[in-house]
């Protein structure tokens, strides 16, 4: 692979969303804000937020990625982001409205989630402690 380009992998929990070679740039959104990476930019690693990631290819105009909170780590030309949701293949203005509507749908179901374990962890306390009096 040419120094001066990249490889871009992007992982699900299910396996690999994307595999692409000969990246120019890529612009991800952080918990720090927005960063661009080149090829020759040091190693590094990235908390990243749900967001637009932006790749430009050679020969290729800009694509966009829609990723969910996740890492990205940089070591030499190989970029790998790790991310629980992606969504690729859609124009930018169409890409903006699938984040805001299944994105922010999954954290939804996360809270609710994270609210019935609660509730049934207060439970689970409450009747122990019955059970110890």
């Amino acid at each position: 692979m040419d120094t001066k380009l990249m490889q871009l992998k992007i992982l699900l929990p299910s396996g690999v969303f994307a595999d692409i070679k000969n990246v120019k740039r890529i612009v991800v959104e952080t918990t720090d804000g927005s960063y661009g990476i080149l090829p020759r930019r040091l190693d590094c690693t990235a908390a990243l937020v749900t967001g637009i990631l932006t790749y430009e290819t050679e020969g290729e105009d800009e694509k966009y990625i829609a990723v969910n909170d996740g890492i990205l780590i940089k070591a030499g030309p190989k970029v790998s982001i790790s991310v629980r949701h992606a969504i690729g293949n859609a124009p930018l203005g169409k890409l903006r409205a699938m984040v805001e509507k299944e994105m922010v749908e999954l954290d939804e179901l996360e809270m609710t989630a994270r609210n019935v374990m609660a509730k049934l962890e207060t439970g689970f306390l409450r009747n122990f402690q019955n059970l110890r009096k």
